[in-house]
């Protein structure tokens, strides 16, 4: 059927995209990913098959939003831990063990301030949060208003204010390990920090030590380097002040459905001849 493919839907990047796959197959002409995130794919190598590329940034954006606040939320309140106490045998505690940070009024800064981030800042600000963000480019002024967002040219700046950090990058050469044992070093230590773009964008073995020693008061991800983390041995998987989840941003019933539909989109757009409405092309 080799020569009858024209088209590939990615579901959770499968099938691997390799120069094998796309030397056998001489009539493909669009390949539409089940996500934003498209660092598995050599999108050159892609390109120079003349084999166009589309992701979902539209279907995705508001669920992963969602998933980043009850991050923050079940970070902030330890909602892990106290559900462990809470349905203990002994129930034995003290009001102490409940004792979390409030979210209202406090500060959040996004770093990437896309589609996701600024609907994060969205949610934010329904929880009367302060917004600070650092992008490779400054959001027009109304957007800024809209939601009370601050613009940060120099992400030190925003590390250094903020009592949440909330990261919703995409994957290149540019943000892996974009948070370090530098910039947790400038972060508050009872500050949070919460991953929902890729592990890779955070420093593993930086954030355990800073984990481990007091340097951040927590982490709440839901991505990690690599997923699923070995499951015996990981010492992120035996820290009290992390949540893991795995993977889930998108993981709802309609959004499922919907980037199902964008892909589709995509594709009869590319077969068509016609403008997909979320071409990616290589940088």
């Amino acid at each position: 059927l080799n020569k009858k493919v024209q088209a590939i839907y990615l579901w959770w990047h499968k099938p691997v995209i390799d120069r094998e796959l796309l030397q056998s197959l001489p009539n493909l002409k669009v390949i539409a990913n089940s996500g934003v995130g498209m660092d598995h794919l050599d999108l050159k190598l892609v390109s120079s098959f003349g084999v166009k590329m589309a992701n979902a940034p539209r279907a995705v954006s508001s669920s992963t939003a969602d998933a980043g606040m009850a991050l923050l939320l079940a970070s902030s309140r330890r909602l892990v831990e106290v559900h462990h106490i809470a349905i203990s045998s002994s129930m034995d505690y003290c009001e102490a063990d409940f004792l979390g940070v409030k979210v209202s009024e406090a500060t959040l800064g996004i770093i990437g301030m896309g589609r996701i981030g600024y609907k994060i800042a969205l949610r934010a600000k329904a929880f009367e949060m302060k917004i600070l963000y650092h992008n490779r480019t400054r959001r027009r002024a109304q957007d800024e208003q809209a939601v009370g967002a601050t613009y940060c040219k120099n992400i030190d700046s925003l590390l250094q204010q903020s009592d949440f950090v909330m990261v919703t990058v995409n994957l290149t050469p540019q943000t892996r390990n974009l948070i370090g044992k530098r910039e947790l070093e400038l972060m508050k230590p009872t500050a949070t920090l919460i991953n929902i773009s890729r592990g890779a964008v955070v420093d593993q073995e930086a954030l355990v030590m800073a984990l481990q020693t007091g340097v951040v008061r927590a982490a709440a991800l839901d991505v990690t380097y690599p997923e699923p983390l070995p499951r015996l041995d990981h010492p992120l998987l035996k820290l009290k002040n992390v949540i893991i989840t795995p993977h889930l941003g998108i993981k709802t019933d309609k959004a499922t459905y919907m980037i199902t539909e964008e892909a589709v989109e995509n594709i009869l757009a590319a077969l068509n001849g016609l403008p997909m409405p979320s071409e990616v092309l290589p940088s």
